[in-house]
């Protein structure tokens, strides 16, 4: 599988705009998007709202080393299921 990087941005009414072209056939294509880096520390407001939907969680552990890696990550839901997550992660990786 072939992986392409293009940039694009954002409009107004929440609509992605590719501003390069891609010599590849037609057809549907999966998409994963990174804010650019220096866009999101321009923007303040973007760190103080992500910094409030992501509490810090308070976590013991044995290993100092993970620490800080453990109090940045989120909970699961409650609503999660392993068994379904796992049957989705073979699906995608065996192409069924």
């Amino acid at each position: 599988m072939q992986a392409y990087k293009l940039r694009g941005k954002i409009d107004e009414a929440g609509n992605l705009v590719v501003l390069e072209s891609l010599d590849m056939p037609a057809g549907d294509v999966e998409i994963i998007i990174w804010p650019v880096a220096d866009a999101v520390v321009s923007s303040p407001q973007l760190v103080i709202q992500s910094e409030e939907a992501n509490p810090k969680r308070k976590v013991t552990t044995k290993i100092k080393a993970l620490q800080a890696w453990f109090e940045n990550t989120q909970s699961v839901p409650p609503d999660f299921d392993a068994e379904e997550a796992r049957w989705e992660a073979l699906k995608e990786k065996h192409n069924l």
